[in-house]
């Protein structure tokens, strides 16, 4: 049995859950997020819980058992706390302006750099510190993965943009005689 599947999942206040044949709806204070149903597991609503059960012992089924609690629950999530990532931003004459859902930037080329979020995604800079933010756990992810991208940090002097958790490993630069 899947150990991530087995769990129930909690469901706060303010979040209802609606199960259809082909989509699953979590609603809460934040907005309203769809989930794919998968084909072998089913969800069934006891009180306060959510319960992911799949329908047999097949290959197919044992893998989506554990994948339709995570999604579930990353909704479940998203609708009650949301989700951000920060992102640092690192270098000589590097700058970050804007806020909402477009940045710009400069980053060391000879133009700037523009940023644009999708539908659902707030970005926020704080000096050299941007923070996306959203209820869908995938798209704040691919957001901030997008503006890493944009200058990935380079190992000698650090210079770039990084995850504000994310540890980077230095390069000795030359040696000398």
């Amino acid at each position: 049995m899947s150990r991530i599947g087995k769990l129930p999942i909690e469901l706060p206040t303010g979040v209802t859950i609606t199960v259809g044949s082909d989509v699953i709806s979590v609603t809460g204070p934040k907005g309203e997020l769809t989930v794919p149903h998968l084909s072998d597991v089913m969800v069934s609503l006891e009180g306060t819980q959510a319960i992911v059960t799949r329908k047999d012992d097949e290959r197919i089924a044992k893998a989506q058992h554990g994948l339709q609690r995570a999604l579930l629950n990353n909704a479940v999530i998203g609708v009650t706390t949301g989700y951000e990532k920060k992102l640092e931003v690192n270098g000589v004459g590097f700058r970050v302006n804007g806020g909402g859902h477009e940045i710009d930037m400069a980053l060391g080329f000879s133009h700037p750099v523009k940023y644009t979020a999708k539908e659902g995604i707030t970005l926020t800079v704080d000096k050299m510190t941007i923070t996306v933010s959203g209820i869908n756990k995938q798209q704040v992810g691919q957001a901030a993965a997008e503006i890493r991208s944009l200058k990935k940090p380079e190992p000698y002097k650090g210079k770039g943009i990084k995850y504000a958790d994310e540890v980077l490993l230095r390069k000795a630069g030359k040696a000398g005689k």
